[in-house]
């Protein structure tokens, strides 16, 4: 699929990264290419293939590869130092900027990683409630950590087991795993449970499981459910945040949550997030609370100048990139679907602002378990075709594709011609009666 530099490159990687990767989405067989550079909406391999990118390294890149607004004033930061190991006005700034953008973070703390992000909004939840249990959604992914990397059993609701080796089962005991867009399993729970439940914690549109959107009111009844109960409502806004609109979901579904995680878009291609919410919860935090959170380079003020820099910049552009990106996306997913149905394929393609994907089944995808039935040979074969043409996506049916402000209508014209034979190539998969 690639040339023999990254052939080379993986053989010596398996020797020292577990998988020849560092993060196990990035792995597909025989081998993933590897990256030379990457400007604008387009990746470059070790041989010099170019490559249209809608991973957009798994969406954080909203404005494209190597923008040069941010990466000018990130090299204005390098001459100033990289990590201090204290306060900087740039960390009060840039927490105020989030605040106006993100009304229900009334006061955050800045973080390296979604999983840190998420991991802290769960355990401020657990503190200010003093209740143990969570809900999250089967198929909801909020980062590596213990408490959420659990799966569903069978049946509508269960206790969560283990996702990973190395988790005990007590760890999961206190973590509940409900079917997303499913207001009555919710309601049942919490009749069942709701004076122990801390935190309900999700993400408003689905993008880990490929791309599921939710029902009408199935958010609005996520905060009605959670208030009337005393829960923390958590948006998990990892993805969400500043791509569905410059206020995320929260903005879009016109929905204020207790609590909300943010990163990737934040971070400006940057390690950075954020978790955050009402002051009465965040004052739990040390040093004024006993929910205990640290981290050396939180707020570093190279990642921090990053993120000022892709926020303001949205801040002024916001009414010019984000119809912009909507109307790319809801071409490519009309493509898709006219395409879709040339090849006689059994298809559901969504789109929300600047997200897209496809799941090869006939029925209509709105929680996990219906992913699950799509047709994975179907997809392998269109992400290979689609790579081989020079457009890369996720190489899993379990992500989601990112356009950003760079991609072009030139981008966009090579993108829907390779469409056309990736699902050329889906469609031989296809088993004859």
């Amino acid at each position: 699929m690639t040339g023999s530099k990254s052939k080379a490159l993986f053989e010596r990687a398996k020797k020292t990264l577990p998988g020849g990767v560092n993060s196990p989405v990035r792995a597909f067989e025989p081998y993933p290419f590897f990256v030379e550079c990457a400007h604008g909406s387009k990746l470059f391999d070790a041989e010099g293939k170019k490559y249209v990118d809608y991973c957009m390294a798994y969406g954080a890149l909203l404005l494209g590869h190597a923008n040069s607004e941010i990466l000018e004033a990130v090299k204005a930061q390098l001459s100033k130092g990289t990590l201090y190991g204290a306060p900087t006005e740039l960390e009060v700034k840039f927490a105020e900027q989030i605040s106006k953008a993100s009304p229900c973070m009334e006061m955050m703390r800045l973080v390296s990683t979604g999983t840190e992000a998420t991991m802290h909004a769960v355990r401020a939840a657990r503190g200010y409630t003093g209740r143990k249990k969570i809900i999250k959604f089967d198929g909801c992914f909020h980062g590596s950590h213990d408490n959420v990397l659990v799966k569903a059993g069978s049946g509508a609701a269960t206790f969560g087991a283990p996702n990973s080796l190395g988790i005990p089962e007590e760890t999961t005991r206190n973590t509940i795993v409900l079917p997303y867009n499913d207001v009555e399993a919710l309601e049942t729970m919490f009749k069942n449970e709701g004076g122990d439940i801390a935190a309900v914690i999700v993400e408003p549109v689905m993008g880990n499981v490929g791309l599921i959107l939710p029902k009408k009111d199935y958010l609005s009844s996520l905060r009605k459910i959670t208030a009337q109960n005393g829960a923390v409502l958590i948006f998990d806004e990892i993805i969400t945040g500043f791509r569905l609109a410059l206020g995320g979901a929260q903005e879009y579904f016109n929905i204020k949550p207790d609590m909300a995680t943010l990163g990737k878009v934040l971070g400006g291609g940057f390690p950075l997030a954020a978790f955050g919410g009402k002051k009465e919860i965040m004052q739990n935090i040390s040093p004024v609370g006993k929910v205990y959170q640290a981290g050396t380079f939180s707020g570093n003020p190279v990642s921090a100048t990053a993120g000022f820099t892709i926020l303001t910049y949205l801040n002024k552009n916001k009414n010019q990139i984000y119809p912009k990106l909507e109307k790319n996306a809801s071409a490519l997913k009309a493509a898709l679907t006219d395409l879709s149905t040339q090849h006689k394929l059994p298809a559901q393609v969504y789109s929300i602002a600047s997200l897209y994907q496809i799941f090869f089944t006939k029925n209509a995808v709105t929680n996990y378990a219906c992913a699950k039935h799509s047709d994975a040979a179907m997809f392998t074969a269109y992400f290979r075709e689609l790579l081989k043409e020079g457009v890369f996506i996720p190489p899993s049916q379990y992500e989601t594709c990112f356009l950003s402000a760079a991609h072009t209508e030139d981008d966009l014209k090579f993108t829907i011609n390779a469409f056309d034979k990736a699902l050329s190539a889906a469609a031989k998969t296809r088993k004859t009666p």
